[in-house]
């Protein structure tokens, strides 16, 4: 049954602890979890969700790219579901834009991430599966991979002049576009 939880916010040990594999991604409580954190997500203005953010300690994350008021210009994209992931940068290159994080309320900062990816992971059919990633959905998906390792993006913040409230992002990026 598909069940909207709270979300673990910055200060929660849980947030900095390691998420475990997944042994068998089609036992029940997997497959509950998955369905709580689609729940979860679709109930934000997030476009990712990983399972430490619901409070459950396992390499789960969903990539759900979609405009929303948080991140207007968002590319659409289906959710997918990966249990396990991997990557690796298929560049060196790496840019700078704005982060936020269901799990960091009201603030919003600037973190260097690859550009582009190539992702491994299982389905919810335990089928392995590889797909590439650029721009703001490979972005998406190597912010939410770093809460399964402890991390959250604000660990890869490299100055504190980088960091800015939500209201202020708001404010001068997506009212007058001037970030």
């Amino acid at each position: 049954m598909n069940q909207i939880r709270p979300i673990v916010e910055l200060g929660d040990p849980r947030l900095r602890e390691v998420a475990k594999m997944v042994e068998r991604s089609l036992d029940e409580a997997v497959i509950n979890i998955i369905s709580d954190m689609t729940a979860t997500l679709a109930s934000t203005c997030g476009v990712g969700i990983a399972a430490p953010q619901i409070g459950e300690c396992y390499q789960v994350i969903i990539v759900s790219s979609r405009p929303t008021a948080r991140y207007p210009m968002a590319p659409p994209m289906s959710p997918i579901v990966m249990i396990n992931p991997t990557f690796n940068s298929t560049t060196e290159r790496r840019e700078k834009d704005w982060e936020g994080c269901l799990s960091i309320p009201g603030i919003r900062a600037l973190v260097p991430r690859y550009t582009d990816i190539e992702v491994n992971y299982q389905d919810t059919q335990s089928v392995f599966k590889t797909i590439n990633f650029s721009g703001f959905v490979a972005r998406v998906f190597q912010h939410e991979f770093d809460h399964l390792h402890g991390q959250v993006y604000l660990d890869r913040v490299e100055s504190s002049l980088d960091i800015i409230s939500e209201n202020m992002f708001q404010k001068l990026y997506v009212e007058k576009k001037q970030l």
